[in-house]
């Protein structure tokens, strides 16, 4: 908390009255709505369904489940072409899935895990669709709502509450059912998504930058010719390179973080309290320093800095891999890590909000984060194929290696001596 009131105090008190407002506040709870429900899929329901007997092999095809998170661009158009008939174009659909989010939430542990568990899969790619489509509601209603100026550190705090939103699944749940009956459990958790309802119910539509399109067409089609005519063609693949390379070392160095662990000579015990702890706090810090930090030195400049803080800490791993086990190396490897990947993840998200229009921000904010999903999958389904070739040493300095075309790119699609925003004190919305 010091290196972050040091931070503060780096930027100009009109800054900081700028900054600290009511569109960075309803930032940490877009984040945390966002957040809660992923990472229940990913961490609560898996753990449910081992301690329930369900086998391994059926709990690792859960992870299937997560499609509708890379392919929800598809039904973002549809979202643009027909908002609901109530509250807004993006505060409709914010609230119709937060309510289905909090029913499928309380009902999933009243289906027998024994008999049931293709309905329990189905609920939970359920749960998976409703919670990407709240993601392409609230990640439109944020670009409308932050100027330009505002992205870093608005979606560095985004960032920052999402993580925090983990501990509601990742830990509080899974403390509780050491006490309370499955359904007690999930009725608590699910309950946690009245903080994304209150949200919804209390702020404004953002100004649209354009009326709701008059055709599924024109919704379909506006988006990717805007993107691709605002800068030209070459600009426009150039920028969707950067974003497919620019996390890809960080995604191939973190996809076996567990096996590896294991495989140098850590309990599981050990893992799972000096790891996942070094891992979750140097995240969030680096989410909301990141975002001050873009205020300082600007979106650009951070890509840069911070690409190079998530290169470095790959290193990390390496040392780790030559050396062995010892649990201080693995809190501070594990720590620096993430402290990188929670400032890189500030930066990534707020250029990806930056190079989306505005005018058509569902579509191609979904679209944008979409593509940066492609990579993490590629690295969690081939990097075993990697280390069984050629060792966990060297297939770190190679992830180090593959972080590199991403940054050969900055100076085409993020140069460093661009100039940096100025907040725009004129911005208003109807946030009342």
């Amino acid at each position: 908390m010091r290196h972050l009131s040091r931070l503060i105090s780096m930027i100009s008190p009109s800054m900081q009255e700028n900054i600290f407002n009511r569109r960075m506040l309803i930032c940490v709870f877009t984040g945390f709505a966002s957040g809660m429900p992923l990472f229940l899929l990913y961490a609560l329901v898996p753990a449910w369904l081992r301690t329930e007997g369900v086998g391994l092999k059926e709990i690792g095809l859960f992870a299937l489940i997560g499609l509708p998170y890379t392919w929800k661009f598809f039904w973002s158009p549809l979202m643009e072409r027909y908002p609901l008939p109530f509250l807004g174009r993006r505060r409709g659909w914010m609230l119709a899935t937060q309510l289905a989010l909090l029913i499928c939430i309380a009902y999933l542990p009243y289906l027998d895990t024994q008999l049931q568990l293709w309905p329990i899969a189905w609920l939970c790619a359920l749960i998976a669709f409703f919670s990407a489509t709240q993601d392409i509601a609230i990640d439109a209603y944020r670009r409308e709502l932050l100027s330009d100026a505002d992205l870093g550190l608005g979606n560095g705090i985004h960032v920052a509450a999402y993580r925090i939103s983990t501990l509601v699944p990742g830990s509080l749940a899974l403390i509780l059912a050491d006490h309370l009956p499955w359904n007690t459990v999930f009725l608590i958790t699910a309950a946690f998504m009245f903080v994304g309802l209150a949200l919804t119910l209390s702020i404004g539509e953002p100004d649209h930058a354009q009326p709701t399109p008059t055709s599924l067409r024109n919704a379909v089609v506006e988006p990717f010719a805007e993107f691709f005519q605002r800068d030209g063609i070459r600009q426009a693949l150039l920028i969707l390179s950067f974003m497919f390379l620019y996390k890809l070392g960080d995604n191939l160095a973190t996809a076996l973080s567990t096996p590896f662990y294991i495989d140098i000579g850590f309990e599981l015990s050990e893992i799972g309290i000096v790891a996942k702890n070094a891992a979750l706090w140097p995240m969030i810090f680096g989410g909301l320093a990141g975002g001050l930090l873009m205020v300082k030195i600007g979106i650009n400049r951070a890509l840069w800095v911070f690409g190079g803080v998530q290169i470095i800490s790959i290193f990390g791993f390496a040392l780790m891999a030559h050396v062995g086990e010892g649990l201080w190396l693995l809190a501070l490897v594990i720590g620096f890590e993430y402290l990188g990947v929670g400032l890189g993840a500030a930066a990534f998200i707020a250029f990806i909000a930056r190079s989306t229009s505005r005018a058509h921000a569902a579509t191609q904010f979904a679209l944008l984060t979409a593509l940066t999903a492609v990579p993490r999958t590629i690295a969690n389904a081939g990097t075993g194929f990697i280390v069984e070739s050629v060792g966990w040493e060297l297939f770190f300095y190679g992830c180090a290696l593959a972080a590199i075309p991403g940054m050969l790119l900055l100076p085409k699609v993020a140069p460093w001596h661009a100039p940096i925003i100025e907040s725009d004190k004129s911005q208003r919305f109807n946030d009342q």
